[in-house]
């Protein structure tokens, strides 16, 4: 994260010595933007912040390590798209329920939907895309979070 900071911050630099009312300009259109989707970004992160709390790895590696292998997709995916995390905490969490005994099939569920389906960010997606297109593209991201989820199961021998 540094080096992207960094590249960002000499970009910007060189931006100002090329062409200072340009790259002032930007930033002025940057920061109204910021302003005006900040109180949806910060509702988001509270709405994050809760979900993590009530689904700790305990609670979900407890409902997904189980037998019915159905049931464990369809809570996986119901979680992943609830919640919402970066890949990088995403990805160790999806680690530590591999040691806890979830199937590969059940933490593809789980993390395609956790980045591909966004319950949480619904609110922000509606107000730029619109409505429509944003439960299109759940939908769609949710039939591709179960497919990829039952090719792994067949690649991996989970199934079948």
């Amino acid at each position: 994260m540094l080096v992207t900071y960094l590249l960002t911050s000499i970009i910007l630099i060189v931006s100002f010595i090329i062409d200072k009312q340009k790259t002032y300009k930007a930033i002025r259109v940057a920061w109204k933007k910021f302003k005006k989707i900040a109180p949806a970004f910060i509702v988001m992160l509270i709405f994050v912040s809760i979900i993590l709390f009530i689904f700790p790895d305990e609670v979900i590696s407890r409902y997904l390590a189980n037998n019915n292998k159905v049931l464990s997709i369809f809570l996986a995916s119901l979680i992943g798209s609830i919640t919402i995390m970066p890949g990088f905490v995403a990805f160790p969490l999806s680690g530590i329920l591999l040691t806890k005994g979830v199937s590969y099939m059940v933490i593809s569920a789980f993390t395609t939907t956790l980045m591909m389906v966004g319950i949480i960010t619904f609110p922000i997606e509606r107000e730029y895309f619109g409505s429509k297109v944003t439960v299109i593209r759940n939908i769609i991201s949710l039939l591709i979070a179960i497919i990829i989820a039952l090719t792994t199961g067949l690649f991996f021998g989970e199934i079948l």
